[in-house]
């Protein structure tokens, strides 16, 4: 039997509909998946290794943020007075590299496994956004320490922005050493999950439902510019693919006095320490010598 017009239409419609809907599971699945994985890392655990190896003494201790989240952290006191707070880059976990660096010098270290890492609590990371209020617990803990007069921070990639974002929020932070932070939560996201012009915004809005955070309201640029007068060290290589090889420079360019910033040519993500440790070295302890402790 001859088939009309409105049949072939009705078929039509119906072939679209199908497509739309196909289409639309599969850009919800794709986005959660992606969605899932950023916010979930896989957990790496710090050995200790490098401490035992340099014997450095610690003690392990929990941290409770104001959210009811339990960090694991290792604190080493002081013979200088200041204590350092260390904030670790994404998927990653407490820095062994930077605690010996610093403990080797007299300086208090105390370093965590940010929330959704290592051997803490927490169901995601929100990036460094929410993970203020694990840096705000470390302070906590450390002004509570004897012999402690001086608060410094550290923080690589992830860490390096949630220590920006603590710093302009938390004043006892006196300096900060940031070591390849993003600029924005925005370039960070945008990298971790890949934009397509549907699964990207489909992500953002996921992202906000399940963790209450904007990216696009989380302002790094902002917020270092309200540091001041506390001194910055801004570093990273410029042949960062991990987050925009211009974020140091943005973020200096932002910051008020006193202000540094060290760049290298040819050199990865998180990658100036593997490069040249000993330079890193002398310009850390010289920054928290000079800014922190006015030697």
């Amino acid at each position: 039997m001859k088939k009309n017009r409105g049949y072939w239409v009705r078929l039509g419609c119906t072939f679209a509909v199908g497509v739309i809907a196909a289409m639309t599971i599969y850009v919800a699945s794709l986005g959660y998946m992606k969605l899932n994985n950023t916010l979930r890392p896989a957990r790496k655990v710090a050995s200790g290794t490098l401490l035992a190896k340099w014997k450095i003494k610690y003690q392990s201790v929990d941290l409770l943020t104001e959210d009811g989240i339990r960090l694991s952290a290792w604190y080493t006191p002081p013979t200088n007075g200041a204590v350092i707070l260390l904030a670790h880059p994404y998927g990653e976990h407490r820095p062994e590299w930077v605690y010996e660096l610093l403990a080797r010098k007299g300086f208090g270290i105390l370093a965590w496994d940010a929330r959704a890492h290592g051997t803490s609590g927490g169901e995601f990371t929100t990036l460094g956004y929410t993970e203020i209020l694990d840096v705000k617990a470390a302070l906590k803990y450390a002004l509570a320490q004897p012999g402690v007069e001086h608060i410094g921070g550290w923080g690589g990639s992830m860490g390096g922005a949630t220590m920006v974002h603590a710093a302009a929020q938390l004043p006892q932070i006196e300096a900060i050493f940031v070591d390849s932070a993003f600029a924005s939560l925005k370039d960070e996201f945008d990298y971790l999950v890949p934009s397509h012009p549907l699964i990207g915004p489909f992500v953002r809005v996921l992202m906000r439902l399940e963790t209450g955070v904007n990216v696009d309201d989380v302002d790094l640029i902002k917020d270092i510019a309200s540091i001041s007068p506390r001194p910055v060290f801004i570093a990273q290589g410029t042949a960062d693919t991990t987050v925009p090889p211009d974020s140091a420079e943005r973020l200096f360019n932002a910051a008020g006095k006193p202000h540094f910033l060290w760049t290298e040519p040819n050199i990865p993500h998180m990658g100036l320490f593997l490069a040249n440790s000993r330079r890193y070295q002398r310009r850390m302890v010289d920054f928290y010598n000079e800014q922190l402790l006015k030697k």
